[in-house]
């Protein structure tokens, strides 16, 4: 993450000249980033194909963003601009849970964040705006600031993880081991082929792995509260 990219998320957004219409603005543009994004895939955002979308000129658009590259820091951003998306508990551990689950479902909405949000990249205003809300939900519940913010960075580290294959699987949870259909993969990987078996606990859907994960992850936090003290 460059000095650039930083200085886009966290200044003033491109003012319109002085006497002209404000048909283009940075939020415009981001907004129909992520349109694309979501529809088509992160690789078919491109200057050319927004400026074709929004009716402008190319040349337009770079008023108000660089490049891909900065409209991309632009566009994961935006994904948590305004409140919370879930309501507000009476205990840290349904902070967290709601926490973790707000996570996968931003992720599962927009499944082209999550190469963004585990790469290089610093903290914009909403991202920053979330973190911050979620944590003081955490204090007004009890727990310390300092390990709210541990528990909130502990169960945001699970969920990235655990919603990959949920992503990956871009058919659905039949798909990221549809290689077992094939006698000779069953045979390959005898311990994943058990686990595919009728009756198992492979059964479950993703959802169902994340939710197990996410409870686990919390049960470790309570844990450590509890020998503190």
């Amino acid at each position: 993450m460059g000095q650039a990219e930083y200085d886009l998320l966290w200044g003033e957004a491109t003012r319109a000249g002085r006497g002209r219409p404000a048909a283009l603005s940075r939020e415009r543009i981001v907004a129909e980033a992520v349109a694309i994004a979501d529809a088509e895939g992160l690789q078919k955002v491109s200057m050319k194909h927004l400026a074709e979308r929004l009716g402008s000129g190319v040349m337009s658009l770079y008023r108000h963003v660089p490049g891909k590259d900065e409209l991309v820091v632009l566009m994961y951003d935006s994904l948590m601009t305004g409140p919370l998306p879930f309501a507000e508990a009476d205990n840290w551990r349904d902070v967290l849970r709601h926490w973790g689950l707000g996570v996968r479902d931003l992720f599962t909405a927009h499944p082209w964040a999550l190469g963004v949000a585990t790469g290089e990249r610093a903290m914009g205003p909403g991202e920053a705006g979330w973190v911050d809300a979620v944590i003081g939900r955490l204090t007004a519940v009890g727990m310390p600031a300092e390990l709210g913010l541990i528990a909130v960075l502990t169960v945001d580290c699970f969920a990235l993880g655990a919603v990959r294959p949920e992503i990956g699987g871009a058919g659905g949870d039949t798909e990221f081991f549809q290689f077992l259909a094939d006698p000779a993969m069953r045979a390959r990987f005898p311990n994943l082929a058990a686990l595919a078996e009728p009756g198992t606990a492979a059964e479950g859907s993703m959802e169902d792995y994340f939710d197990f994960g996410l409870e686990r992850v919390l049960d470790g936090l309570e844990s450590f509260m509890e020998a503190q003290g």
